[in-house]
């Protein structure tokens, strides 16, 4: 069986590479952009950052900004219309995974009429066109969603978060600057930097992996741990390595699938508007242990990236242990929550399972599971 691999066709990197973005719409002949921004980024003039270099090169340009943090169906259907009534021939997508992942939604739906419902673009969706160009523009170090070929959107109607899998969404361009993640709260670096270290994790034990994925993750895992704690203190180098690192695991993940770590986040983000990042990090140690037995030697290899000591003289059971207890620390160090106790309320359980069940992270899961065992692992994080 041959493995696909599907990337950007051109990524920018470092500070100030958002200089970019008007040089790249200039040079592909494009004429207006719709730039997809979250109401709190043009408020504290984080958007204003890229269209300040729009307005310097003269590219005209309309901003659409009705896009919640979960993004939901309603969202993108109120951008295609605005989209329509634009007359852009290109997207900038600027913000963390809601704008990218609403641009996305909106990107394929003017190329692909037939799924305006949005619903139907779930899972992995027959579309025939590539979408709307996508200049995307990160500002949280987590997502990846500028380097991947994944988007999830919320049906709100249902309570069910809709993870939407198509190679023609990717954004044909990535400014992944990290001076546009200098103004993160230390509670958003800290929720998507642990996003970013999941992604990089699932990625890595996920029944899709294989060696070209593996170096892309446990590199991006050893830039994680490196780099978060930094980062939540607003320090150069900690901005710097997780705006790399959450690309490197994204260049990853897209590819290989995820796990029943994202699939149990997913429906908490759709019923209680939980961040994702957050609801990821309280769930990765406790999921961690229940993969560790099909996992092989790959936890001694996340525990060396991690940066602990002396993994190669400890037994597999000691590397495991090793792996998670570097995970739960860093998760303690940035501020995140240890239990679900404050978000899940125990009646919804039985919705949160078969969710997660039937969420498409599942299949990659390296354990095979059931709805009565991942019922077993939400009880236990309350």
């Amino acid at each position: 069986m041959a493995n696909r691999f599907v990337l950007n066709e051109t990524s920018y990197h470092g500070a100030g590479a958002i200089s970019a973005v008007a040089d790249e719409i200039q040079a592909r002949g494009f004429k207006k952009a719709f730039v997809c921004s979250d109401p709190d980024l043009i408020k504290f003039n984080v958007t204003k950052k890229v269209t300040d270099i729009l307005d310097n090169a003269g590219i005209p340009y309309e901003i659409y900004s009705q896009i919640k943090a979960n993004p939901t169906v309603e969202n993108v259907q109120s951008g295609v219309e605005a989209f329509k009534a634009s007359g852009a021939d290109c997207i900038v997508a600027i913000g963390g995974g809601s704008s990218m992942d609403t641009a996305k939604a909106i990107g394929i739906i003017i190329t692909n009429p037939e799924f305006a419902d949005v619903v139907s673009l779930e899972g992995v969706a027959p579309t025939k066109n590539k979408c709307v160009p996508i200049i995307a523009v990160p500002t949280t170090a987590g997502t990846a969603a500028e380097v991947t070929i994944n988007y999830v959107i919320t049906d709100a109607k249902n309570n069910r978060k809709m993870v939407c899998v198509d190679v023609h969404d990717i954004p044909v361009v990535a400014v992944v600057d990290p001076e546009m993640m200098a103004s993160m709260p230390k509670g958003l670096t800290a929720a998507t930097g642990m996003d970013a270290l999941t992604h990089a994790i699932e990625g890595y034990i996920t029944k899709g992996a294989w060696e070209l994925s593996d170096m892309f993750h446990i590199k991006a895992i050893e830039i994680i741990a490196k780099s978060l704690r930094g980062a939540v203190e607003n320090t150069a180098d900690g901005r710097e390595g997780m705006a790399l690192g959450q690309y490197v695991a994204g260049m990853g993940f897209s590819n290989v699938g995820l796990g029943i770590v994202h699939s149990m986040a997913h429906p908490l983000g759709a019923l209680y508007d939980t961040p994702h990042g957050v609801a990821n990090a309280i769930i990765l140690p406790t999921v961690m242990e229940y993969n560790a037995p099909e996992t092989g030697e790959k936890y001694r290899d996340i525990a060396k990236a991690m940066g602990v000591d002396g993994v190669d003289a400890m037994t597999l059971d000691e590397a495991r242990k090793a792996a998670i207890d570097a995970v739960k620390k860093l998760s303690e160090d940035v501020g995140i929550p240890a239990d679900l106790k404050d978000i899940v309320k125990e009646e919804d359980i039985p919705f949160l399972a078969q969710s997660a069940f039937d969420d498409a992270c599942r299949p990659g899961n390296p354990r095979d599971t059931s709805v009565e065992e991942i019922t077993a692992l939400y009880k236990s994080l309350l």
